[in-house]
């Protein structure tokens, strides 16, 4: 089923805003400082182009320990990726959730770029899982 809903992802939005994701995620490159958020960008422009099938998790809770991205300073870089690059990132989504969400069939996608737009406010200390590495609970 992911892989049905990620066909029709890319149709709806999911290849303009993976490229947005890339572009700012080379912007943030340009700059030395700006690799750590190259890093998040680059992990978020892979989800932002097949979703499905993917949850974005914080890095510590799977890690089970804080780390630079999920302290303190992991906020401060939050800040400042939505300043240079996010707030675009946030409008795309939500331009594209607006769009979709005109029709029934658009819904779950409007839904997602919703998430995504959620996710593009603040990347930094956050990592992509695949749904299919997570056990399956036993009863």
């Amino acid at each position: 089923m992911a892989l049905i809903l990620n066909i029709l992802w890319l149709l709806c939005g999911g290849v303009f805003m993976a490229a947005a994701w890339v572009l700012v995620a080379f912007v943030m490159a340009i700059t030395i400082i700006g690799l750590p958020w190259f890093v998040a960008a680059m992990n978020m422009a892979r989800l932002s182009l097949l979703p499905f099938g993917h949850e974005v998790v914080n890095r510590e809770i799977v890690s089970g320990e804080k780390d630079i991205g999920t302290g303190p300073l992991g906020v401060i870089g939050n800040i400042i990726w939505f300043l240079f690059g996010g707030i675009w990132l946030v409008l795309g989504h939500l331009c594209w959730a607006v769009a979709l969400s005109l029709t029934v069939i658009g819904l779950p996608f409007a839904f997602q770029h919703l998430k995504l737009a959620g996710l593009a406010l603040a990347p930094i200390g956050k990592i992509v899982i695949s749904l299919n590495d997570i056990p399956k609970a036993r009863y």
